[in-house]
């Protein structure tokens, strides 16, 4: 026994055994703080990921209250700003209205037999309905109203009334194919969408090119089809004009740019509003667009209005033919036709000056006469333009 009590190595392998039971003892207090430790942490990760969605809902909630709240204020604004506007176009159409009306007093009562002051006034009456034009598009934008009419009117002479309302109207060629009426409610709508599918063209083509309306019955009504020799347009600007044309939501002011282009947004205002169908996806034979007006039966119909017949005076002396080439004078808005459409002003001879040894040759009788038809002319178109008006309440 005691010899054991010395042996060396019987005291190193106690200490050994010691201090393995402390170091187990030691790891098992330290593997269950760790355990605890993680456990504590675990809890921590779960609250802060409970606390994260936590703030991200809220977070969420709050964005959809902010933007909702700045749809709102979109709303508002763009609802004022269309207010405002539709008030400030209406006084202009009015302005425009009394001011073709003065033109047509100017005319008729002081310079109807004087040729150049006559051109002249027709000259500011196209510039007039163009101004009227853009107005009438402002004001539809808007959620304004066009006027009133009473009766129908032949889908040519809707034509007619169109280009008379564009810059270059002299390039545009109207080739009709059918014989029916437009409806009263429909007349003055379609002949602003048709005037804007003009402008683009004559503007976004060569000058010198023509620009073709094709109207053609189809199976469920008629097609006013507008062919322009331009560039075309790329598949992006297609897209634009597709999503301008058929609106699902109100149109806002301000997504049309700067300088404004609302030919298309009045196009789809209005032919959403008085259900017809405008479309600018093809091409035309030319190689520029082709735009198609669809109207629909229900926009069409048979019966004519009763014709206005106006006799011109009879100047009591015979025709005779100028020797001066004629310059035709811008065509505009004159009066109304059959049915009671604005239509165009007839191009206008209007005689140069003869040079002193013309004017020496020239029998003084051929200025008079001319000046006598054309102011007869004049007195005539200006009597029908006063006959109807497209002008009226907002209770179309």
């Amino acid at each position: 026994m005691t010899s054991l009590i010395k042996d060396p190595l019987l005291w190193i392998l106690l200490v050994v055994l010691i201090a393995a039971a402390v170091a187990v003892n030691r790891a098992r207090r330290t593997n269950m703080a760790l355990r605890k430790q993680n456990t504590d942490l675990r809890s921590v990760r779960d609250g802060l990921h409970m606390e994260t969605q936590r703030l991200q809902s809220g977070y969420a909630a709050l964005r959809n209250d902010q933007e909702r709240a700045l749809a709102e204020v979109r709303g508002d604004a763009e609802a004022e700003t269309k207010d405002v506007l539709k008030a400030w176009m209406r006084s202009l159409q009015v302005l425009a209205d009394q001011q073709q009306r003065s033109i047509s007093d100017l005319a008729k009562l002081k310079y109807g037999n004087d040729p150049q002051i006559l051109a002249d006034l027709m000259t500011i009456d196209h510039t007039n309905s163009q101004f009227g034009r853009r107005a009438q598009g402002i004001a539809a934008l808007c959620g304004g109203w066009l006027g009133r009419r009473e009766t129908a009117a032949s889908v040519y002479d809707v034509a007619r009334s169109a280009t008379g309302r564009v810059k270059h109207y002299d390039r545009v060629k109207i080739h009709n194919q059918v014989s029916v009426h437009v409806t009263a409610t429909a007349v003055e709508p379609v002949a602003v969408v048709l005037a804007e599918l003009l402008d683009n063209a004559t503007n976004y083509s060569a000058p010198g090119t023509p620009v073709e309306i094709n109207i053609q019955p189809v199976p469920t009504g008629i097609c006013l089809i507008v062919d322009d020799a331009g560039l075309g347009i790329s598949q992006e600007e297609k897209d634009r004009a597709s999503a301008l044309l058929n609106p699902q939501a109100p149109v806002s002011i301000t997504s049309l740019g700067n300088p404004p282009r609302v030919g298309f947004a009045v196009a789809g205002v209005l032919s959403d509003r008085y259900g017809f169908k405008v479309s600018v996806d093809s091409v035309s034979p030319y190689g520029g667009v082709r735009a198609v007006i669809l109207l629909p039966e229900s926009l069409l119909t048979n019966e004519a209005p009763e014709p206005v017949t106006d006799t011109p005076a009879d100047t009591g002396t015979p025709e005779v033919a100028p020797r001066v080439a004629a310059v035709p004078a811008p065509v505009s808005i004159i009066g109304t036709t059959a049915g009671g459409l604005p239509k165009r002003r007839r191009a206008v001879a209007v005689v140069p000056p003869p040079s002193v040894s013309e004017s020496e040759q020239e029998p003084e009788r051929d200025s008079e006469l001319t000046a006598s038809r054309l102011g007869a002319f004049a007195r005539v178109a200006l009597r029908e333009r006063d006959t109807t008006t497209t002008e009226g309440s907002e209770d179309q």
